[in-house]
């Protein structure tokens, strides 16, 4: 059985360093949710329709986007390993 190698070079960025740019692109989006809550009392009626749904789904879409990035799989890399396993 081969040993895989891991060098640095390869490795993630540390989540301690992505936590910054995650909690800016969270607050943008909470900014702008807040905007469309003022934009849903100031606006007239059909207007006020879009700005409101904007305030309310946004916080989905704004934790997906501050979370996204991390997850990604290589090209080329299998999520199940179906190579067949000897037994010794």
């Amino acid at each position: 059985m081969a040993d895989e190698i891991h060098d640095i070079t390869s490795a993630q960025q540390a989540l301690s360093d992505e936590l910054p740019g995650r909690q800016r692109r969270y607050f943008i989006s909470m900014m702008i949710r807040t905007a469309c809550f003022i934009a849903a009392v100031i606006l007239p009626n059909p207007y006020r329709w879009i700005a409101l749904f904007g305030a309310v789904f946004l916080p989905y879409f704004a934790v997906v986007i501050a979370n996204a990035g991390r997850e990604t799989i290589a090209p080329g890399s299998a999520v199940i390993d179906d190579s067949p396993k000897s037994i010794t």
